[in-house]
């Protein structure tokens, strides 16, 4: 057999290597300064005023969703389609996530059906730019707005995408200030890559602080925050926190991966116009949809829909045993027999999104893939 082309990977060059041994030669591996240096550097990028920095995406959830205030008997509304750290980190504070079908026009949340799923037990919405999409995050905080939500938008498909807003219809803003909180992921398939590790930014200054001590067992040595003072060691652990820290081995590694970023992105949109013009006269496959007009897609996945009359298993062991590491983006999470079990969740609960998921392939896209593997990937499908 050929050799297996992935669905995405890492990209690493010299320049990331050599950024990170000059760390590893120096005095901080962790708790150092490359950490507020990589939080500055995404934070100016994206446009926001603060970034905190996490070991994961889903720790960064969890730190934003502990920000907005959500706890016990609260629901957090988010959609199937993603993957389950989205209504997890809900679920850790004894919140219930509460899901909203897809848009299939989109492949996000239906913004239309968000305020018909709004209790007066709601703290939170969750809208996922699915596979880097820039959904309509001015709706989302409109209806956010009138009922006194929070929004956290997870963005992490979708670092280094554009959105129009009305200040920037052009060029499009980039994502991460236009939400209460933006969850980004730097796990080694997205756009840039610390190994693992996740970022939140806001402009809320309160949000910031609370996340801060959130990250870092809920301890504080701000001497303006604690309640005594022993002495230059002393510290206060004020709230219930996790060993959420970002290393600096990891940040020196984000922030060398940022400086490659629009090329990154650059190139996953040509690879995404490549796919389109050649499985545009295939029939039974329907390709993603565009970026609305003044946005950018950051294409963290090529995901295409098979017919309905198509078998989808068959197409997936076809590829994959060709070679072509195709994956399945996502089970839908109320399908997991955890949310069956702990929520009530059945099938047929969201007919979208398990409609999606039953036609749903993601072919290999990341700023690696060649030309010639890209071709290979589809005549090899077009050939099923």
């Amino acid at each position: 057999m050929d050799k297996v082309i992935p669905y995405g990977r890492q990209y690493i060059d010299q320049e990331d290597i050599d950024a990170v041994v000059e760390v590893l030669r120096g005095d901080w591996l962790t708790q150092g300064p490359k950490v507020e240096e990589f939080e500055r550097a995404v934070a100016e990028y994206c446009g926001a005023r603060y970034a905190i920095a996490f070991n994961s995406g889903t720790s960064a959830l969890h730190g934003a969703m502990y920000a907005a205030g959500v706890g016990p008997g609260d629901e957090v509304l988010t959609a199937p389609i993603t993957f389950a750290a989205s209504a997890n980190a809900a679920v850790y504070l004894g919140a219930r996530p509460r899901f909203v079908d897809i848009d299939i026009s989109t492949y996000c949340i239906h913004i239309d059906k968000i305020e018909a799923s709004i209790s007066e037990r709601t703290r939170a919405i969750v809208p996922v730019d699915y596979a880097g999409y820039p959904l309509d995050i001015e709706t989302v905080n409109d209806i956010a707005r009138r009922h006194g939500l929070v929004v956290i938008e997870d963005a992490a498909h979708a670092l280094g995408a554009r959105r129009a807003t009305a200040g920037r219809p052009a060029a499009g803003q980039p994502l991460g200030s236009q939400a209460d909180m933006t969850i980004l992921s730097f796990h080694p398939v997205k756009h840039i890559t610390t190994g693992e590790g996740g970022m939140v930014l806001t402009d809320q200054v309160e949000f910031y602080k609370k996340m801060m001590v959130f990250r870092t067992h809920g301890i504080t040595k701000d001497p303006g925050s604690m309640q005594e003072d022993h002495g230059p060691w002393y510290y206060e652990m004020q709230d219930l926190g996790y060993n959420y820290r970002l290393t600096d081995i990891q940040s020196t590694l984000g922030r060398s991966q940022l400086k490659k970023l629009e090329g990154f992105v650059a190139q996953r949109n040509r690879l995404a116009e490549r796919y389109n013009e050649a499985l545009a006269g295939t029939s039974w496959i329907q390709t993603p949809p565009p970026a609305p007009a003044g946005s950018r897609h950051a294409y963290h996945l090529y995901p295409i829909l098979v017919s309905p009359e198509m078998d989808r298993r068959k197409v997936f062991d076809y590829l994959r045993g060709k070679g072509i590491g195709v994956q399945v983006h996502y089970i839908p999470v109320h399908l997991h027999p955890y949310y069956r079990r702990c929520f009530g969740c059945r099938p047929g609960d969201f007919p979208v999104s398990e409609g999606f998921y039953a036609r749903e392939i993601s072919l290999p896209m990341f700023p690696g893939l060649s030309l010639a593997d890209q071709d290979r990937v589809v005549e090899t499908l077009i050939n099923f």
